[in-house]
């Protein structure tokens, strides 16, 4: 379960899986709308009589990203057909445009004909019902409909455009699809579909022995048949090649503003950091939505997907795109919270990347009494990173937009949502959204949320309320070492649960509580800092080869060992990532960055050989469990990184000074 190649603009998104086939197309919405739905949209070779799709075994592939680039870089390798592919795909970096080049290396000792297929199967606007395929005339292109989402293919080699085509019925009674009337080198030309249908297009090219020629072929997307005609007229006119070299060249550019010294980080881990500032980008819709994951794969487990946006990743995810110098990136998603903030102040569990409220499990009613469905640390969040950002990057014009519809309306709620006999926060939902409490890490973020908040207000000039939002903040924090430290065990608590009409302490072990000084609650060198993350390194370590830190004692998640002792929980990316940050920001030497520094390493060699980055991993054998990419991995591993190159900048001057004066 997962995809090794993705690549998108804001507008579209396109997923590729290990055979290079195209298994998702979200468009016009980062996340929304999926035209393929985790089909597959494969890619065949004919040669010499013989057949062979890119999933059979003989072929043996290569994959990942031309440098610092959205365009892939794949070489996929067939010896017993003597044939190797060398594909890049790319999306145009402005226009709904997906265009794909394979070289074709002929590896035999004779000339031979050499005809690729590419199979269409979509279900546009997430259903197989009412689609239309057809051959267009026109411009000798095939493209496939639905009300106003239309799809245009089309490609030539050094012998001309397609060769051949076909359209038909697919997985209805006993049609399997037209990918099926390819195996035998040619296509029936059925020239119009409607249903649940798919197309299939070939194009042929002579490769001498020992040479190489190259088939190009691309989609355009939009609204209507001529909004896609005129795409197309617009490949051709331009060149494919040098539309992919252009897409190059702009994330090249795009990429200047990222940090480039990153002190003595080996080469692969700087090479991970800019893949995975280009992965966010394409999990994030140019109108503000920062999508979790895209991985359709994960429908197969509960029938619904990762593909909404969740307040929480997106503020985190936001504040380490900010922090890594991509303020613009992510300005819009602040523009969407505030769109999508409810009347009493507070943001809903997910949303879709429309802004509409997403789905939800959480109940407004439980054993006949009444709550809120949400995850108040969603909320303050928002404000956290909102403060993060203007902190750094001082443009004022951004939280001045916000204040009144997002700033004041959420520090509104969260200084209200209060239970007044703890003087903590009133129970919500944790952030892992499994459990109903007053939970340490979402009270941290509270407090990290009013603490913006009061800022804000102070920097124009609205006093009265900044005094109200920091006098909250720090109640909510005395409360917090009074309520939920605990003296026993020196460590803080998960959170408090209700029962028999009474709080108690949730001992569980719980990697989130990193949040503690994360949003500023306490000081990293504060002695119930260090004691809870000591007993987070000591007990949510995965004792296997693969290594990594679990999210919490006994996590059922995807879970794969009983052995609790030395596996915990699957190991997290981003929570093994916590326990890297708090190394570093501990630091008080060059030498003590080494661990972190194994850390980051460690996340490269987790990577898929693409550079994707998971959720979690099989504690076991390391492979990649739930979705791939999972867009709040690659954020953290940014973060991470950031943050390294700050410190060791900041080390190693004061080691110089300090050898100077000597």
């Amino acid at each position: 379960m997962a995809r090794h190649l993705v690549i998108g603009n804001g507008k579209i998104l396109i997923n590729l899986d290990r055979n290079s086939y195209i298994r998702d197309i979200y468009y016009p919405f980062v996340g929304q709308l999926n035209h393929v739905g985790g089909q597959y949209c494969r890619l065949g070779v004919w040669v010499a009589g013989q057949f062979s799709w890119l999933e059979d075994p003989d072929w043996k592939f290569e994959l990942g990203y031309i440098d610092d680039s959205l365009v892939t870089n794949v070489i996929a390798r067939n010896e017993r057909l003597a044939i190797e592919l060398h594909m890049n795909d790319g999306i145009h970096q402005r226009e709904c445009i997906y265009i794909k080049r394979v070289v074709v290396r002929n590896l035999a000792g004779d000339t031979r004909e050499v005809r690729l297929f590419f199979h269409q199967d979509l279900m546009i606007d997430g259903s197989e019902v009412g689609d239309t395929a057809a051959y267009y005339p026109d411009n000798h292109t095939l493209y496939h409909y639905k009300r106003s989402s239309y799809f245009m293919f089309n490609g030539f080699s050094d012998e001309g455009g397609m060769m051949q085509y076909t359209t038909g019925i697919k997985r209805f009674h006993s049609a399997e699809g037209t990918w099926r009337d390819a195996e035998d080198g040619n296509l029936m030309g059925n020239s119009i579909a409607q249903g649940s249908v798919d197309s299939t297009i070939s194009f042929r090219t002579v490769v001498q022995p020992g040479s190489e020629q190259t088939i190009y072929y691309w989609m355009s997307i939009g609204k209507d048949l001529e909004a896609v005609k005129k795409l197309d007229q617009y490949v051709q006119d331009s060149h494919p090649e040098k539309l992919l070299s252009r897409i190059v060249i702009y994330w090249n550019h795009w990429l200047q503003r990222a940090e480039h010294n990153l002190g003595d980080l080996p080469l692969e881990v700087a090479r991970l950091f800019r893949l995975s500032l280009l992965l966010v980008r394409t999990q994030t819709d140019e109108r503000g939505a920062i999508i979790a994951a895209n991985d359709t794969d994960i429908l197969q487990y509960n029938r619904d997907h990762y593909s909404y946006m969740w307040p929480r990743d997106g503020a985190l995810i936001a504040d380490a795109m900010s922090a890594a110098g991509f303020q613009s990136v992510i300005a819009p998603f602040f523009q969407f919270c505030a769109q999508a903030l409810s009347p009493e102040g507070y943001l809903f569990h997910k949303y879709n990347p429309d802004g509409t409220v997403g789905s939800s499990w959480h109940p407004y009613i439980v054993q006949g009494s009444r709550r809120l469905p949400i995850q108040e640390d969603e909320t303050a969040l928002v404000l956290f990173a909102l403060c993060k950002d203007y902190t750094r990057h001082q443009v004022i014009e951004l939280p001045q937009s916000l204040y009144n519809n997002l700033i004041r309306k959420s520090a509104a709620f969260l200084s209200q949502y209060m239970d007044y006999s703890l003087s903590l926060p009133k129970p919500s939902y944790d952030l892992w959204e499994e459990r109903y409490g007053i939970w340490t890490y979402t009270v941290a973020s509270v407090y990290g949320g009013l603490i913006a908040a009061a800022f804000f207000t102070e920097l124009f000039g609205d006093y009265e309320r900044s005094d109200h939002f920091r006098s909250t903040a720090h109640s909510i924090k005395s409360a917090m070492l009074t309520h939920l430290w605990d003296e026993e065990t020196g460590r803080f608590a998960r959170g408090l649960i209700q029962k028999d009409n009474r709080w108690v302490k949730d001992m569980t072990l719980e990697s989130s509580l990193f949040g503690i000084w994360e949003f500023g609650v306490l000081p990293v060198d504060d002695e119930r800092v260090i004691k809870t993350m000591d007993a987070i390194k000591e007990g949510l370590t995965v004792r296997t080869h693969v290594g990594g830190a679990a999210r919490y004692t006994n996590d059922y998640y995807f879970q794969q060992s009983g052995d609790i002792d030395n596996v915990p929980g699957n190991p997290w990316i981003i929570c093994t990532l916590w326990v890297a940050n708090f190394e570093i920001e501990s630091a008080t030497c060059l030498a003590d960055l080494a661990k972190p520094r194994e850390t980051l390493q460690w996340v490269v060699r987790t990577a898929l050989e693409s550079g994707v980055l998971p959720e979690q991993l099989h504690p076991l054998d390391g492979s990649p469990m739930s979705v791939a990419p999972l867009t709040w991995s690659h954020a953290t591993y940014v973060q991470s990184v950031s943050r390294y190159a700050e410190k060791y900048k900041a080390l190693l001057a004061e080691a110089q000074l300090t050898v100077s004066v000597e």
